[in-house]
């Protein structure tokens, strides 16, 4: 199989496009860095396509590993046919290759092995053959049943039975067999699913009597059927007519005429109900399983990046809320840059109710600090707090706004040896505090600081394959880091470790150098950082920014191979770099001048628009996060209210959307729009602002179904 003619055709890319973009990934370069400095060689292709391309690269190499492994086991037994060499070749999945693998694969002892060990397989080879008479299968049996390898065998009917065993173990292990079936699974196949006995009320009761076509089910309710069966509620099970499967068994195995028709149905039969259904049914379930863990992390992964880039907060002072009963509202108050300034603990919730002391301790603050903005957690008493809030702000007509922020994953944080490295004299909760503010002020910077798994905006990711979880979410986190940039004088650790080129012990002898020395002057002083050698500098440096730089690109996605070729086009024009000398090289032929720099057309596009908006932050163009100055509960809501909300996670089903109160409301897949939607993340995503109507309102389930259709939708902040 031609790996690179392969790649081309599935992403629909010229030959030349693949072969160099396969040369820069096994030359060990990021992605990151491949998009965003040699699209001349990748032909201007995006990260997204670049990793999936990279991801799939990876997977031909090891399914061309396997082939040739199989290879090599086939040529040891001595059986590799030139049909089975055929077979091989054309074998385009892990799947085929094990199927032609499987029928020469060691196996445990099997009924088959057993009646083979007797000397039994000339007579199976006599009834596949369908030739003959049955006093002649009669004859042949009694014949084996002399030997001495058939001394156990007490009559011909056993020695039949015997053969029918080994005739079944080929059949099962048929490629064309097992192929076949499994499209029949895809087509007609129902997946199952049922109480176990005593399963009492439980989230999983829409599944205890289930049934659906296994090839319409949507991946999360097989997820919800998959987490069901793990905690002991469901039995599952794909299914598919016998009839059905029996009858492609016959078409392929009997022939017209044959004279015991009714001994290879038997076996049929047996094939069948022992080995062909328990182990396709497995297949089914695993792929089934396979696919809709995809597209969780499909889903996932979008969530996560809008998350991730929603717009950043800057130019206030922000006093962060951590909400709690017992142990009272931690709170953190930050400056512009994210430094702490100031901690206390109030107790305004029950089973406090010091409504007093916590009204004047929160209003000594805000004045001190004159704080603007207030980050409320949305966890265990968020909505009591929120309410605390709101009666502060009305009685003493405060200029105060808040948001209510997403805290999953704060308190991974603020256990973490990185929380408490950050903060070793703050208690957890405190450190909570501290990251709540954060994550409205700047919230990439926040949530690299957390695993990302762990930041709570996926669906069944307890579920998934944990390797590559991990790797898809990390390669979200790289992409969005990457295409933000990095204040090298201000990024964590966590922060730097996802720069391209960047590994975290590097990372952490960076700030080490940082702390010691003092803020980077020039980009070129990483390249005396201990294990950051040429490479890694290559792919670091444009991501890095240094706003206070003696070399005015280090603050721009100006990549220092191209300095040169910006103060030849400096001298060209006749003005430093600069605003005015992108402004007046757009008015140049960019085609010509490219060709006079010896630089790439793409590539001399991106540093115009670098030196328009130095130190420029893609994020500073999306709408605001939505700030709050008054709130609902969910006893004032009513059918047809229409409202305003805040994406928070997007499903299969459909969007979550804040509405300002402790319960989230559901807008269902089927709400979202006007028109038929397949795919929620095509309307809405994590962080949008939306315009919603209640449907309706379940106050003792705490349900709020909601509505977009006929809604005008705005910007969105992510």
């Amino acid at each position: 199989m031609e790996i690179k003619k392969l790649l081309q055709e599935e992403f629909a890319i010229r030959a030349d496009q693949v072969e160099q973009t396969l040369a820069l990934i096994d030359d060990g370069n990021t992605i990151p860095f491949i998009a965003r400095y040699r699209k001349e060689m990748t032909g201007n292709l995006d990260d997204q396509t670049l990793r999936k391309l990279s991801e799939r690269y990876e997977q031909l190499k090891a399914l061309e590993q396997r082939r040739a492994d199989i290879r090599r086991l086939l040529e040891e037994q001595d059986v590799l046919s030139t049909e089975l060499e055929r077979q091989l070749i054309n074998a385009a999945s892990m799947t085929e290759l094990e199927d032609i693998y499987r029928p020469f694969r060691p196996k445990r002892k099997t009924r088959a092995s057993v009646a083979a060990a007797r000397g039994l397989t000339e007579l199976a080879d006599y009834i596949i053959a369908q030739q003959g008479s049955f006093d002649d299968l009669k004859r042949l049996a009694l014949l084996i049943l002399d030997r001495p390898e058939a001394a156990d065998i007490d009559s011909v009917e056993q020695a039949i039975a015997g053969a029918q065993d080994i005739l079944a173990e080929r059949l099962a292990d048929d490629a064309w067999v097992r192929r076949r079936l499994r499209m029949e699974f895809m087509r007609n196949g129902q997946i199952e699913s049922s109480a176990v006995k005593n399963a009492g009320e439980s989230v999983y009761e829409p599944y205890y009597d289930y049934s659906e076509p296994v090839s319409r089910i949507a991946s999360h309710r097989v997820l919800a059927i998959n987490r069901g069966e793990k905690e002991k509620y469901l039995n599952v099970k794909v299914t598919l007519p016998a009839d059905a499967a029996v009858a492609i068994l016959s078409g392929k195995t009997i022939q017209a005429n044959c004279p015991w028709a009714e001994l290879l149905l038997s076996m049929i039969q047996d094939a069948w109900k022992r080995l062909l259904q328990p182990s396709l049914e497995n297949e089914i379930r695993q792929y089934l399983s396979e696919q809709a863990q995809e597209k969780s992390i499909d889903v996932f992964s979008s969530n996560l990046r809008s998350l991730l880039m929603q717009a950043p907060v800057h130019g206030y002072r922000i006093l962060g809320l951590d909400p709690a009963f017992r142990t009272g509202c931690k709170l953190a108050v930050v400056n512009e840059t994210g430094l702490v300034l100031d901690t206390d603990v109030i107790y305004p919730t029950p089973p406090h109710n010091r409504t007093e002391e916590a009204a004047r301790i929160l209003s000594d603050l805000i004045s001190k600090y004159g704080i603007q903005l207030i980050a409320i957690g949305n966890g265990t008493a968020s909505r009591e707090s929120e309410q605390f809030v709101r009666d502060l702000v009305h009685e003493k007509k405060l200029p105060i706004r808040w948001m209510v922020v997403s805290e999953a994953g704060a308190s991974v944080y603020s256990a973490s040896e990185l929380g408490a490295a950050e903060f070793p004299n703050f208690d957890v909760s405190l450190r909570s505090a501290v990251s709540i503010a954060r994550r409205l002020q700047d919230p990439l910077a926040e949530l690299v600081k957390i695993e990302p798994k762990a930041i709570g905006v996926g669906q069944y990711q307890h579920d998934m394959n944990q390797k590559r979880l991990d790797e898809a979410l990390g390669g979200v986190v790289e992409a969005c880091v990457n295409e933000v940039g990095v204040d090298l004088n201000t990024a964590s650790p966590s922060l730097l470790s996802y720069v391209a080129g960047l590994t975290p012990v590097v990372a952490r002898n960076i700030v080490a150098r940082r702390e010691k020395d003092g803020p980077f002057v020039s980009r070129q002083e990483l390249l005396k950082i201990p294990r950051l050698g040429p490479k890694a500098f290559e792919q670091c440096a444009g991501f890095l920014r240094i706003p206070e730089a003696q070399e005015p690109l280090d603050n721009t996605s100006v990549h220092p191979e191209s300095y040169a070729k910006v103060y030849q086009l400096s001298a060209i024009l006749g003005l430093k770099p600069s605003v005015e000398m992108a402004r007046k090289a757009r008015q140049k032929d960019l085609i010509s001048l490219a060709e006079q720099l010896n630089v790439g057309e793409l590539t001399l596009e991106d540093i115009l628009e670098a030196l328009t908006r130095p130190g420029r932050d893609p994020r500073d163009d999306l709408p605001q996060p939505v700030l709050r100055s008054d709130l609902l509960d969910i006893k004032d809501l009513r059918p047809d209210m229409v409202l305003q909300g805040v994406v928070r996670n997007v499903a299969d089903f459909g969007a979550f959307v804040d509405l300002g109160m402790h319960n989230d409301g559901l807008v269902h897949i089927s709400e979202l729009a006007d028109h038929f939607v397949k795919n929620p993340q095509t309307i809405v995503h994590v962080g949008q602002a939306v315009q919603v109507r209640v449907l309706s309102v379940d106050i003792v389930k705490k349900r709020i179904s909601l509505s977009m259709k006929g809604l005008k939708q705005g910007g969105s902040v992510s």
